[in-house]
């Protein structure tokens, strides 16, 4: 018996709009430290996301690249070269947060640092070339297929969250967020169509699956202690381990629990994406955004 289970590429048929990247900008000058007011815990934890993920982004579009001159589809190439876009303009949003909280006091390169090596380390390309090079960049994009399924879960999540709003929590980096997070959701689909398409394999896609819900948990647990541990507001009586639990009930942040949750709904066979609900939030919100209302009027 087959150790993997390949399935054939098949024609791209899902409906969708186009994918396109929104050129986005962001000033930073009148964001407080604590742009949730009185949320230190919850504000670091979107931190990093600041921090860590637009160094993954930058990454998984270097592997969609990578693949492009293997998508026989050419509507699906389309999505994977809108895809790179959106997640290009991702990282460069973030990223540009980076001098704005240092100025703050926190020191924002340790984390940044042991995250591009760690990643770079694992999920660089190495050099390889022919049948190696295809085969780990299926893996590659195995992961980053299972990393897009936490993100998109996470982006419909910032378009629920109404209790982001009731805490008041500054309007341009709650715009930053669900944009981000509306993109997410809009292009859900594509990573997981590309590995589908590119390889296919279920063992792939399970063990990836599994990597990926403790790498994505666990990196994101230690960069939060290290931004807690700068947090001016820290008190030691107040471990912010027990803190995330308030956050969660008011709606804050996303239950860690998702990183459990999630892995038999992206492992059922035959799952797919578009099976995570409609598009309809995502839309209006990138149709209302402020950002991407101006870069549409720019454009």
């Amino acid at each position: 018996m087959s150790r993997t289970t390949r399935s054939k590429p098949q024609p791209y048929v899902e409906e969708a709009h186009t994918i396109k990247p929104r050129n986005v900008s962001f000033q930073w000058e009148e964001v407080p430290l604590h742009y949730i007011p009185d949320e230190p815990l919850a504000t670091q934890f979107w931190n990093v996301m600041h921090l860590v993920i637009p160094i993954g982004e930058r990454l998984m579009a270097g592997a969609l690249s990578e693949a492009l001159p293997f998508i026989a589809d050419e509507r699906l190439r389309e999505e994977a070269i809108g895809f790179i876009g959106q997640e290009t303009m991702h990282a460069d949003s973030h990223e540009g947060y980076h001098e704005h909280l240092a100025a703050h006091g926190i020191d924002v390169e340790p984390v940044v640092r042991n995250a591009s090596l760690m990643l770079q380390k694992i999920l660089s390309d190495h050099g390889l070339k022919g049948r190696a090079k295809k085969e780990w960049l299926a893996e590659r994009l195995a992961f980053y297929a299972a990393a897009e399924h936490f993100t998109a879960v996470v982006g419909q999540w910032l378009l629920d969250a109404e209790g982001l709003d009731e805490a008041q929590m500054h309007p341009m980096m709650l715009d930053l967020l669900r944009w981000h997070g509306a993109e997410e959701v809009e292009h859900r689909d594509v990573l997981f169509d590309v590995f589908q398409h590119v390889d296919g394999s279920y063992a792939r896609r399970a063990r990836w699956a599994l990597l990926a819900s403790a790498g994505l948990l666990g990196t994101w647990l230690v960069s939060l202690n290290h931004l807690m541990a700068q947090d001016p507001s820290r008190r030691w009586w107040k471990p912010w381990p027990l803190q995330i639990a308030g956050a969660v009930r008011r709606g804050l942040v996303p239950s860690l629990t998702i990183f459990a949750t999630e892995i038999p709904v992206y492992l059922k066979p035959g799952f797919h994406p578009s099976s995570m609900g409609t598009l309809d939030s995502a839309i209006r919100y990138l149709a209302t955004s402020p950002a991407a209302r101006a870069a549409e009027q720019g454009a």
